[in-house]
Parts: structure tokens; sequence; C-alpha cells
């Protein structure tokens, strides 16, 4: 067992690949150095799955009341989003208050971001019917259930023991990066030209 998959533990999981015309290698890099610029960096995202205000953030703050840190686990896909890389130059916790995204952290095609303050590549094996939905009005369905079709992100915690399926092997999901979530954890995006 792996430090990431051990009871209680917080996992954000999440598919990534190319995004806003920038390939994943190219994204690492430039994610690896804002970290490095700035102390943290903003990973961008889509989706309601993971929607700052109402799961994401709630599951962050009750992790950070247990003293559980909450980790991004990434599976790289492939993946074909070419939508406009437009940067995002304001971003806000609540949705009303916006603030300057730093001229060091460049997040672009998104609506939301996670605020990550590391990255690096470690391949793990998560076992989805050993996590469960932590939030949201999913919340305690089994992790295999749930992360299928067209939901690729979801706000999950580990679980004492797998339950016992008849394909383990789909179950079993390979993460190829890891990031470590900072406050406040996930945010709105916007362009304001």
């Amino acid at each position: 067992m792996t430090t990431i998959v051990r009871p209680g533990a917080a996992v954000l999981f999440m598919k990534v690949g190319t995004h806003a015309q920038e390939t994943l290698e190219d994204i690492i890099a430039r994610k690896s150095k804002e970290i490095t610029d700035t102390g943290f960096a903003m990973w961008g995202y889509g989706g309601n799955t993971c929607h700052p205000r109402t799961m994401v953030q709630p599951f962050a703050d009750e992790m950070a009341a247990r003293k559980e840190p909450i980790l991004l686990c990434m599976q790289a896909m492939q993946s074909n989003h070419f939508a406009e890389p437009l940067r995002a130059t304001e971003y806000s916790p609540d949705g009303i208050e916006w603030l300057a995204v730093p001229e060091t952290v460049n997040v672009r095609g998104s609506r939301f971001a996670l605020v990550i303050k590391d990255l690096r590549r470690e391949e793990h094996l998560l076992p989805l019917n050993q996590t469960r939905v932590a939030v949201g009005n999913q919340r305690g369905r089994l992790g295999s259930r749930y992360v299928q079709g067209r939901v690729d992100k979801a706000c999950l915690e580990i679980l004492p023991e797998p339950e016992r399926t008849n394909q383990p092997e789909k179950d079993l999901i390979k993460i190829d990066l890891v990031a470590e979530l900072a406050d406040p954890y996930a945010v709105f995006l916007r362009d304001h030209r």
C-alpha cells in the first residue's frame, strides 16, 4: 500500500491530457516553473463534478479539519482539447471578490482551477473500488461506480478495504502525476481584456 492509498486519505482524481492547444508535457513543465517562481500554480479544468464552491472547497475544508492533505491524483490520457488558450487574468475563491492572477501564473482555457503547491511524477495504482465519493449528492457512492463514462474527476476518500467486484482490473487506475492542493484549493477564473 502506498502513502496515497491508505484509509481516510483524501484524493481528488482527475484525467489529464492536451489542454488549450498545449501538450501535457508542456503543461507539466510550465506548472513546475510556476510553483518554483510563485510558490503555487493553478491547474485549470472545467465541468461541475468538481465545482469549486459546492464540491472541492467543502471536501478540502473537511479534510483540513482532520489535518489530512488533499492529493490531486492525475491519470494521463489522450485528449483533444483545442479550445482557445485564453489566459485567465482574475481568480476568485467565492465568485464574488476577484483578484489578479499573478503574472508568473498562466492558467488557460478553463472556467475553474485547482491551487497546487507541488507537482511530481509518481506512478501509483488507485483502486477505485476502495474509494467513495466524499461530497455532494453522490456522497458515499463507490468510486468505481461514479468515475465512468463522461465523469473524469471526483473528490474521493480511501476506504479501509476494497469492495469485492467481478472486474478488479477495471477498478485499478494508473496515476501518473500527483500534486498537493493548497488553500483556497479551487477557484473560479475569468479573462477580462
